[in-house]
């Protein structure tokens, strides 16, 4: 709520809000977005979706090349199956294809912005998929659903805390509560980064759950790392997932299924991860290391796991193969030895890394008069910003699992939830 005006802090936060002073707020907001998506957008034509009645119809928001999408298709591929035949049917792109139309989940509409990131995620998702290249400020109606996703941006803030939904600027997590309160599907999992724990010293993560919450939803967020998950790399990550509050599913977290506890399995090694391709590691992205790249350790043994995959071939952490890096002082490492035991991780190791299957395909624009390091840096972003496909596959298991059992809840109340007003009590 928005308070007398004092330079950078006019969106300090009004303490104590109630729930009800929350949704009105909220309402008030998305029917202020929603009217300028009525203007700007310019697709009129009601488009016809291809849904399933006895599946889980999903929409994909920020969909990227679709690595939180296809791991939630998987979990729901383990909920019908069963994860040993699951994993069997991974390892061959035309076995998992005849097979996945046997997920409870089944994707329905996509958005992005990322041109390249689209056509990857054409070449991997069936043609049925309706995809729109474009803002998601301008998309007018969303389709009804039963699961939203999506890793929205993390919102700007200032330090004085701003009550998000009533800052004049554009929040992009709010077109995901605008899709919450059109189409009010069953379920919802987002996802963002670690850092949106500590904004405005806690406060930005408070108010976001406190918006997602108005919206109808039991709202439920953890910071889990990837590595624990089966994923070879330390990877932190906040995932925020909402259960309709008319359904009685008391969703959880899922436990680590790796670490170094007694009954879990080890983590899984870069040897183990990409070992098999030193010898055919494909293309990666070359070039000189800045003194920021070489202000800290960038490579790791082959026995531990890959740091964070970032969204940048320049960033790219280095190949575990060669001599360790060295550290001189502070903020100063160097590479020693010979220049050919150190390169970038190529981005077949990477996808391997974000635990992609060798099968998925990335676009890098098919432009050949582009430069090949700029074109492959296209590819770098993607699967950068992408979620694992095997810790997607993880969080959205409890909902598959429940799900399986209780369709015909879902079904029963999908009929009454999609012809509720946008704007509802």
């Amino acid at each position: 709520m928005k308070i007398a005006e004092r330079g950078r802090a006019k969106f300090r936060p009004l303490k104590d809000y109630d729930q009800q002073q929350v949704k009105n707020l909220l309402i008030d907001k998305i029917q202020e977005e929603q009217a300028k998506a009525q203007l700007l957008s310019d697709n009129d034509i009601v488009e016809s979706f291809d849904r399933h009645t006895q599946k889980l119809n999903l929409v994909s928001l920020f969909s990227g090349c679709g690595g939180l999408d296809l791991g939630v298709e998987i979990a729901g591929l383990d909920a019908a199956l069963g994860k040993e035949k699951t994993n069997e049917l991974l390892k061959v792109r035309d076995h998992f294809l005849y097979y996945r139309s046997s997920s409870i989940f089944h994707t329905i509409y996509s958005v992005d912005m990322f041109k390249e990131a689209n056509q990857s995620y054409q070449l991997n998702f069936p043609d049925t998929v309706i995809q729109h290249e474009k803002d998601i400020r301008q998309i007018k109606d969303f389709p009804n659903c039963d699961i939203v996703l999506g890793g929205f941006p993390c919102p700007g803030f200032s330090e004085a805390g701003p009550r998000l939904i009533d800052d004049e600027r554009n929040f992009l997590y709010i077109h995901f509560i605008r899709c919450l309160m059109q189409t009010k599907p069953s379920f919802f999992i987002a996802e963002n980064v670690k850092g949106m724990l500590t904004l405005g010293k806690g406060e930005v993560i408070k108010q976001i759950i406190q918006d997602f919450e108005s919206a109808g939803y039991v709202v439920k967020y953890k910071l889990v790392n990837a590595r624990d998950y089966g994923v070879p790399q330390m990877r932190e990550r906040v995932f925020i997932v909402g259960v309709r509050e008319d359904l009685d599913f008391d969703y959880q977290f899922p436990e680590p299924t790796h670490g170094l506890e007694e009954g879990l399995l080890p983590y899984v090694t870069l040897k183990e991860a990409i070992g098999d391709l030193e010898e055919n590691p494909g293309e990666w992205f070359e070039g000189s290391y800045s003194p920021m790249y070489l202000s800290r350790n960038r490579k790791k043994a082959w026995d531990e796991q890959s740091f964070t995959i970032q969204a940048s071939g320049r960033q790219a952490p280095l190949h575990p193969g060669g001599e360790a890096m060295k550290k001189l002082g502070k903020d100063q490492w160097i590479l020693p030895g010979e220049k050919s035991q150190h390169r970038r991780l190529s981005v077949k190791e990477i996808a391997r890394i974000q635990t992609f299957p060798d099968w998925f395909l990335f676009s890098d624009g098919n432009n050949v008069s582009v430069n090949p390091n700029n074109r492959l840096d296209k590819i770098y972003k993607q699967i950068g910003n992408a979620v694992p496909v095997e810790l997607a596959r993880a969080i959205a298991a409890p909902i598959a699992q429940w799900s399986t059992k209780n369709l015909n809840v879902i079904i029963d109340n999908r009929s009454i939830t999609h012809q509720l007003n946008l704007f509802d009590e």
